[in-house]
């Protein structure tokens, strides 16, 4: 089931991002080939933004195999909810300070690969419960100073590449377990639930980020950590 809402959210990606993700596909292609064939760069030749995009994107990624080795001390911690309530607490002060920023000018043209890889730090870093994932990378991105659109349109095509990962290593369990046939309907439900409300969030951030009303989820996270650590403490 978990498996499945994952799979909703990169269907939601997929349709909201889907000639992005068209274009980067091309490109990834253009540059194995060019890597197959050993084709040399031209003097002054530079990688299209596409392409800049699909390296920064593999560059961004690679922080997140640090993490492996600790991925079930990490996962241990979603028991624990006076750590996610606090790790809730932190996200919503990344949203809040990253909004009051100044605006960034950089974009696939001209964003670094060093940036990439410190958002991809945040992405790996937000691996911890209670730490969302698509708000430490735009935050982060913001911090580095990209344009607001591209700091949430990176964020959220960084995400296919690492959901798809974690639904990789996740199926092998599921398979073990078995499926529950009597169990389909609401797996198909939850994906579509899924799906649908992934692609209008992903539409409401990049509002919200275009009108420097990001930080707004920072209450919403604030609400809710206080709520998780205070419950926490009274039903003990």
């Amino acid at each position: 089931f978990d498996v499945l809402l994952h799979l909703g959210t990169l269907i939601a990606i997929f349709v909201y991002y889907w000639k992005d993700i068209v274009k980067l596909l091309k490109a990834l292609v253009h540059l194995v080939q060019r890597l197959v064939s050993k084709e040399k760069r031209q003097p002054g030749q530079r990688l299209t933004p596409s392409e800049r995009m699909v390296v920064m994107i593999i560059v961004a990624t690679l922080p997140l195999f640090v993490i492996l080795p600790i991925k079930d001390q990490v996962e241990s911690l979603y028991s624990n909810t006076i750590f996610v309530g606090c790790a809730l607490l932190v996200t919503g002060l990344l949203l809040f300070f990253s909004d009051r920023m100044a605006r960034g000018k950089k974009g696939a043209k001209s964003a670094t690969l060093l940036d990439a890889l410190l958002v991809g730090v945040g992405q790996a870093v937000a691996v911890v419960p209670g730490l969302s994932r698509s708000g430490t990378t735009i935050s982060a991105g913001m911090m580095r100073g990209f344009r607001r659109k591209f700091a949430v349109r990176f964020s959220f095509l960084l995400s296919i590449p690492a959901v798809l990962g974690a639904n990789i290593l996740t199926i092998g369990d599921a398979a073990q377990q078995g499926i529950d046939t009597s169990m389909l309907p609401a797996y198909i439900v939850g994906t579509i639930v899924a799906a649908v409300s992934g692609y209008f969030a992903i539409r409401l951030v990049n509002l919200l980020a275009d009108k420097g009303k990001f930080g707004n989820f920072a209450y919403y996270c604030w609400g809710i950590g206080a709520a998780a650590v205070v419950a926490s403490l009274i039903f003990r």
